[in-house]
């Protein structure tokens, strides 16, 4: 008998057929259902959903199903970082700190308890040995690779886990769990923020960071309207200013192009192509590398956020604290807080959070 491996089962497609995919390869099989979130609107919380998806899951094929509850360590080390950020007028994303801290962390530690040799997950990513090393690379599906939110992880993690969807794509995965019975093939895939659910964000996040009225204005400096606080937006945003008629009378619609905290102001610009919008270069920090740092003056690719097509830039600068990416093309939206996620060809070298 194989090592046992342990998959993580959220009730959705993916996991699913990954679970069915080792199973039929002959190995060990086991599930572990994460609670990440303790929730007390239950008409958002989809956690008891879930649960009994998994569980119908893993009946099917006759694996057994542990489960845990993460909230704790998701809340110190996710939750409570992605309210900092916020606090401070940023744009964090949890999901990349969730997958460093719980699903390739708290999980693989939990893991070691049951037994298990190895972890997997159903993201669509792939994982490549090189000599004693691991690259991680793109999954074959470019409209559904994770990756970019996957560059935190070390060597440990990955030679740790397991990706069983690599070589597939969504279409292929949803027929597969049709063809073998499983109840979630046609489950809606989970979108936005885990913990917000179908929430508006705004109203979501007020209960943590309470409103604070403050100006918004042009690039002029001149006060246009007001807006409800700074960490309810983001750079790029147009929807939800309250912005009435246009000041020049063009009718173009308004942006965020600058938020300041400190001020409390939102500077906005009319029109989606306002050169304040764009910008040809960027500072990021805490930079961390999967495999090998790329050199100063190496051309790459890279992304500014998830499902954004590769877009060539050149490493300006590199340190142990910071790396600045000059773009051959000027990047719209360029949001603080966000991650930038480097690559050569189809391997993920790593990334660092956008200053």
């Amino acid at each position: 008998m194989s090592a046992k491996i342990i998959i993580g089962l959220s009730g959705g497609v993916d996991s699913a057929v990954g679970a069915l995919l080792m199973k039929r390869r002959g190995l060990d099989v086991e599930a572990l259902f994460m609670k990440n979130w303790e929730e007390d609107d239950n008409e958002h919380c989809a956690a008891a959903e879930d649960l009994d998806s998994a569980r119908r899951v893993a009946d099917r094929l006759k694996i057994a199903l542990h489960t845990v509850n993460f909230s704790a360590e998701y809340w110190d080390d996710v939750f409570a970082r992605f309210l900092a950020e916020y606090r401070r007028g940023r744009t964090p994303n949890p999901d990349i700190l969730c997958n460093r801290e719980i699903k390739f962390r708290a999980f693989i530690e939990h893991a070691d308890q049951l037994g298990a040799a190895q972890i997997a997950t159903g993201h669509y990513a792939r994982i490549e040995a090189a000599n004693s090393r691991r690259r991680l690379m793109k999954g074959l599906d470019p409209d559904k690779d994770q990756s970019y939110f996957l560059y935190l992880l070390d060597q440990r993690s990955l030679a740790r886990s397991v990706f069983p969807l690599a070589e597939l794509h969504k279409r292929e995965v949803r027929e597969i769990a049709r063809k073998h019975g499983l109840s979630c093939h046609d489950r809606k895939d989970s979108t936005g923020i885990c913990f917000i659910g179908e929430r508006k964000f705004r109203e979501f996040l007020a209960r943590y960071l309470p409103p604070r009225e403050g100006d918004i204005v042009d690039c002029d400096g001149r006060a246009v309207g007001r807006h409800q606080g700074c960490w309810y937006y983001t750079i790029g945003q147009r929807k939800g200013l309250g912005i009435g008629g246009a000041r020049d009378g063009s009718g173009d619609a308004w942006y965020v192009a600058a938020k300041d905290v400190r001020r409390n102001t939102l500077t906005v610009v009319q029109g989606a192509n306002h050169p304040l919008l764009f910008r040809d270069r960027l500072r990021a920090s805490a930079p961390h590398w999967i495999n090998r740092a790329p050199r100063e003056g190496e051309a790459l690719t890279a992304k500014i956020r998830y499902r954004q097509r590769d877009q060539s830039c050149i490493i300006a600068r590199l340190d142990a604290d910071a790396v600045e990416a000059v773009f051959s093309r000027p990047q719209r939206a360029v949001a603080p807080g966000q991650s930038i996620v480097f690559y050569r060809g189809r391997e993920c070298l790593g990334g660092a959070v956008i200053e």
